[in-house]
């Protein structure tokens, strides 16, 4: 994997988003002798899990303010281990890393991938979305979290089943209920959401997780329509790695 030159030992690590693989690479980078692990949680979930080492939450200002604290707290490496659909934050990382010359990875899970038997509709926005809606279904089951709500909130006549981890704020559809969860979520917890409230479309983001990959499966089975929103692209050359063990590995070599 390609990776940028340190002028130095890596003793300092900052890794940017609250991901179960975000928390995983924490937890692996904390255990390295004399490697300081910081992650910075943007502080959008009221009760975010906490990662191993030291935390900070909130944002920094833009790709400048990011830049400043870099240099500021002797940042040594990078890693972008934001949710896939953070794409703001991923730019933004990607500029200061550069104007602060520390190298920058982005640690992204695959995405997911249709089966036999999957009737994916793949778009490009939430706005697509929304949509592609009424030629599918009328009880929909909404997956893409509290923060997008807003695309939905036309449609008067679909009834909407929204699951968060935190409950949604206005605009949203008027027609609605909430599920206050978060994943992990079980097979039989996912078809008994479909039948008990009568879906026949869900609408997710192709997040890849495993954790809420059930989902998928029980829309599979039940013969439900998934609309599918494509994530957006990593910054063009910033290299990438599929998993924590991945980016840990990357960080090993810079200490080398």
């Amino acid at each position: 994997m390609p990776s940028s030159p340190v002028p130095g030992p890596v003793r300092h690590v900052l890794i940017l988003g609250g991901t179960t693989e975000a928390r995983r690479l924490a937890a692996a980078l904390a255990a390295e002798p004399g490697l300081r692990v910081t992650s910075s949680l943007a502080g959008r979930v009221a009760a975010p899990r906490l990662p191993a080492g030291e935390v900070r939450i909130g944002g920094f200002g833009g790709p400048e303010g990011l830049a400043s604290w870099l240099r500021a707290h002797a940042v040594d490496a990078l890693i972008d281990a934001t949710h896939p659909f953070a794409g703001t934050i991923s730019f933004s990382a990607a500029r200061a890393a550069a104007t602060a010359h520390v190298p920058l990875l982005a640690l992204r899970r695959p995405g997911w991938v249709a089966g036999p038997g999957d009737v994916w509709h793949p778009v490009p926005s939430l706005a697509d979305a929304a949509a592609a809606l009424p030629g599918l279904g009328r009880r929909v089951f909404l997956t893409t979290g509290r923060m997008g709500l807003a695309h939905f909130a036309h449609h008067t006549d679909l009834w909407f089943l929204v699951r968060s981890v935190d409950a949604p704020e206005p605009p949203h559809p008027p027609r609605m209920a909430t599920v206050l969860d978060r994943g992990p979520f079980t097979l039989d917890g996912e078809r008994e959401l479909l039948r008990a409230h009568r879906i026949d479309v869900l609408v997710t983001k192709d997040s890849g997780a495993a954790a809420t990959a059930p989902k998928l499966t029980a829309a599979r089975e039940a013969g439900v329509p998934v609309v599918v929103v494509q994530r957006p692209p990593v910054p063009e050359g910033v290299p990438v790695a599929a998993g924590p063990d991945e980016a840990a590995d990357w960080v090993r070599t810079l200490r080398r």
